[in-house]
């Protein structure tokens, strides 16, 4: 099984990327032992300021800095390994590109600050462990369950500057500057003879401490999602994905405007090329936002790519 790891979500002024699951088999691809490279492009525009589940106009609710844009351009590279039916580990590393708007209201006097930067985001390492597999002959199904644990490392930098040498919130940075644990569960079904194959995924990301008095919330994920084989080569895909994110901590974090749920609706398509390559995209589309204070959020995001199987 090789289920792939969600890159992070965050809907505040800062960071945002994708939830959606592009693993391999998602896509119906094969299980056998070996090795399988994803390259995802992503692209999300924050520019709608919400508080709780209503949209606000910019600066409507006031706030030290009124937050107007973030445009994100996501360049993420997963390596998974298949040693064997039981074992297999997942690596991912993203290459953010991140333009970033926001009013800074001081002394009765609305200055416009923005940064826009290119950098290494923090690193993913997944170790996952197939605890059983279900078969039914009779129904021509096979079922695997198993378990995900690993580590989120703080790779990405926490310290970019604009041009007037501001630094940029904690939570727009490439890092978090954290060492997060990972742990979750899942349970995959496939129906051969009908062309389907269904998912679920739960993951629970918690950061181990405080770097330079910031602590990201506690993230907990869940998707679900299931495939059609349309012929020989494409798949109908669709998701729902699933994010509940605490509230940051410290004196650099912004806890009343940080954390809340989100369920998101991400329908795509893959197309293979072969055994060994295959292409996809996912729109994804917000279904509920209940945030906290006032924070950016988008109204769709893309994510695009190519999986190799070696």
């Amino acid at each position: 099984m090789a289920l792939a790891l969600p890159t992070q979500a965050f809907a505040s002024c800062g960071s945002a990327f994708c939830t959606v699951n592009t693993s391999w088999d998602v896509h119906g691809a094969w299980l056998e032992p070996g090795a399988r490279l994803d390259l995802r492009f992503e692209s999300i525009k924050q520019d709608q300021p919400r508080t709780g589940r209503r949209d606000l106009a910019v600066g409507e609710v006031p706030r030290h800095h009124d937050e107007v844009l973030t445009e994100n351009r996501n360049l993420v590279g997963t390596f998974d390994y298949t040693f064997n039916q039981d074992w297999g580990v997942n690596a991912q590393l993203p290459m953010v590109h991140r333009h970033h708007e926001h009013i800074h209201n001081h002394g009765g006097a609305q200055l416009p600050e923005e940064w826009t930067f290119t950098g290494l985001g923090d690193a993913r390492v997944l170790v996952r462990r197939r605890l059983a597999s279900f078969e039914d002959r009779d129904k021509h199904t096979i079922g695997t369950a198993g378990v995900n644990f690993g580590l989120k490392l703080p790779t990405g930098q926490t310290s970019v500057r604009n041009g007037d040498g501001e630094e940029a919130e904690r939570t727009l940075q490439p890092g978090t500057g954290t060492t997060d644990l990972l742990a979750g569960a899942y349970y995959s079904k496939d129906l051969p003879e009908r062309n389907w194959s269904w998912f679920v995924q739960a993951l629970a990301q918690l950061p181990l401490y405080e770097y330079n008095d910031f602590r990201p919330g506690n993230r907990f994920t869940l998707d679900a999602g299931a495939r059609y084989g349309w012929g020989d080569r494409v798949g109908l895909l669709l998701q729902a994905n699933y994010l509940f994110k605490a509230r940051d901590q410290g004196l650099e974090a912004e806890p009343e405007d940080s954390g809340g749920k989100f369920l998101f609706l991400s329908p795509g398509v893959s197309y293979a090329f072969g055994r060994q390559v295959q292409a996809y995209g996912f729109l994804q589309l917000p279904v509920y936002q209940d945030v906290n204070g006032v924070q950016l959020v988008a109204r769709h995001a893309i994510a695009v790519g190519l999986n190799m199987r070696f």
